[in-house]
């Protein structure tokens, strides 16, 4: 059973990729998708597709993983997501 996860969402043209953590994944994408904050970075670049996800045990290790996604770079992540979700497809629709 996952405690947390980590997710990487995009705009429709993936030009900008968004890397966050989150105990309660269905539910944050939801808030990115309906523009919660609205002074948000998500929500000013519209970003709302999911287009990867990590589940872990604690929500340390979670944290963790984001930290090293974060500090990487552009082409790291696109290759991250690629190698499970090639075509870049929304992923949120499985929850």
């Amino acid at each position: 059973m996952h405690a947390a996860w980590v997710y990487i969402l995009t705009n429709a043209h993936t030009k900008v990729l968004y890397v966050g953590v989150t105990t309660g994944l269905g539910n944050r994408v939801w808030e990115h998708k309906t523009k919660q904050n609205k002074n948000s970075f998500s929500s000013k670049y519209n970003i709302y597709k999911l287009v990867y996800f990590e589940g872990f045990e604690l929500i340390t290790y979670a944290i963790v993983r984001e930290s090293y996604i974060k500090n990487q770079t552009r082409i790291w992540k696109l290759e991250l997501v690629k190698r499970t979700n090639p075509q870049m497809v929304e992923l949120s629709a499985d929850f």
